[in-house]
């Protein structure tokens, strides 16, 4: 049903984790666990998915907070659960809010500051990685909450990765050299966005060994995860969460 971060699993006051396809009740092409309101699948299975995600994580739908994704690279500092607008990034220092962002092959990042108890959750898709959104959600925390990125810890989740991230010339003009690559057979370019997250993320000061990144592909392990790309946008939604829960 999920995956939790290693590095994360050191902190026992933290939620956090990444959904899988399984355990949920949604029929092919969305089988089983979407957890995606924007998808034809049914709103009940949809609800009963949710429901249990979130009793397996032991929190409750009222502790989510979440925003409508809009692949750009706004940051909402949130006060309250709730469902919002137009953010593809979260922060809080708020005890008993989990953080949410939905992903289908994009790039869901997971950052936790114990030292100042605040937590961040990112939705980096290509766009959002051009417009540096993790910098921008690491210099929200620095604002707000006082957080040295030294002491921050970080989750780079499952997303599609490079070998299977064709794009073209368009897209891949924003990617500096060393996070793409061009294929003269195929006449195309494959990007990395779990490198050039990573980059940014180190850039700003996070240590090395406090980044995890997934081993998983939405592609290369389709069996367990949601690709909008190769099922050609007949499939579900995961999620990525992170929280302080006083459990």
């Amino acid at each position: 049903m999920f995956r939790s971060p290693e590095l994360f699993k050191q902190f026992p006051e933290l939620v956090a984790a990444e959904s899988t396809r399984h355990g949920g009740v949604s029929p092919a092409p969305y089988s089983s666990l979407n957890l995606g309101g924007s998808t034809a699948d049914s709103a009940d299975n949809i609800e009963e998915n949710r429901r249990r995600f979130w009793q397996a994580l032991h929190i409750s739908a009222s502790q989510v907070a979440s925003s409508h994704q809009v692949h750009g690279s706004e940051v909402l500092v949130v006060t309250r659960p709730g469902r919002f607008e137009g953010y593809d990034a979260l922060v809080t220092n708020q005890s008993n809010i989990v953080l949410a962002v939905t992903v289908a092959d994009c790039t869901p990042i997971l950052i936790y500051d114990p030292v100042r108890k605040a937590v961040a959750a990112i939705h980096a898709g290509w766009r959002g990685t051009v417009q540096q959104i993790a910098i921008k959600a690491i210099q929200k925390m620095q604002e707000e909450y006082g957080t040295n990125p030294a002491d921050c810890y970080a989750y780079i989740g499952t997303c599609i990765d490079e070998c299977s991230f064709e794009v073209g010339e368009e897209v891949a003009a924003h990617f500096d050299g060393e996070h793409k690559r061009y294929d003269s057979q195929l006449q195309k370019y494959f990007v990395d966005l779990k490198a050039t997250n990573l980059n940014q993320l180190r850039q700003t000061g996070l240590p090395k060994n406090y980044i995890e990144i997934s081993a998983y592909s939405t592609v290369l392990h389709n069996d367990d995860y949601y690709s909008y790309r190769l099922e050609k946008g007949l499939t579900g939604r995961l999620l990525a969460v992170v929280g302080l829960c006083n459990r």
